[in-house]
């Protein structure tokens, strides 16, 4: 193998791991259109001290990027983890506003984002609105269930028109402003479902959890009941109810 080919197959893994640290909201804050390109950007610019662009990445996820340095000095395994599974170690667990949480939850593996299971305010719009698979919605979780204060936009994966409950991938912004959209108005949130790689308390079902969603633009902890665990060669499945902000 040439130095050409190292040097590209280098450059390919920095760039793959620069994209696993962003949050995956094309929101555009960082000047770019996609999380994408702002992650080729970085990886080109050689420096870490770019991800400090991202205004999704909290103080405590910025720190072992920054602590990084020169991007030649990653590891061949993809780059420091922010945390081990099952660790309590540095940097310190807490979200935004310095609250403490317990666990990340990642998305599936093939979702375009994090997989929430909802129900509108008015139920009877599942069907006025002709809601179907891969129609893009928009809406805001409001009242017990969680009292976002961010308009949610993403992709539907299943539809139920009887009960009206959907199940849909959050995905930001970027796709609603493409395609156009259905507006469902008020939902509550009933379930998340997703992937936990890091963790501080070990998992079971039937217990309370504080955790953050890896792709939450407020980068606020949430509150749930793990009520199924699963082990795959990606991490821990899971489903969490009865969520709850703060």
């Amino acid at each position: 193998m040439n130095d050409a080919t190292t040097m590209k197959d280098e450059k390919a893994t920095l760039l793959q791991r620069n994209l696993d640290q962003l949050p995956g909201l094309n929101c555009g804050q960082c000047g770019y259109k996609s999380c994408e390109d702002f992650a080729a950007f970085v990886t080109m610019s050689g420096t870490q001290e770019q991800m400090k662009r991202c205004t999704n990445l909290t103080q405590a996820q910025l720190t072992p990027l920054m602590k990084s340095g020169d991007q030649a000095a990653v590891s061949a395994e993809g780059g420091a983890s922010l945390v081990l599974p099952f660790s309590g170690a540095s940097p310190e667990w807490r979200d935004f506003l310095g609250r403490e949480y317990d666990f990340v939850l990642s998305t599936l593996p093939n979702d375009p984002g994090p997989r929430e299971t909802i129900l509108p305010h008015n139920p009877l719009l599942t069907r006025e609105l002709d809601i179907r698979r891969d129609d893009v919605i928009i809406g805001r979780p409001m009242g017990m269930s969680c009292g976002c204060p961010i308009t949610h936009c993403g992709v539907v994966m299943d539809v139920d028109p009887r009960t009206g409950i959907i199940v849909w991938c959050v995905t930001g912004p970027l796709q609603p402003r493409l395609k156009g959209f259905k507006d469902i108005g008020y939902y509550a949130a009933e379930a998340y479902e997703g992937i936990v790689k890091e963790t501080r308390k070990q998992l079971k079902v039937g217990l309370r959890f504080w955790f953050l969603p890896r792709r939450c633009m407020l980068q606020w902890r949430h509150s749930g009941l793990v009520n199924y665990i699963a082990h795959t060669k990606d991490g821990v499945r899971v489903r969490i109810e009865g969520l709850m902000i703060g």
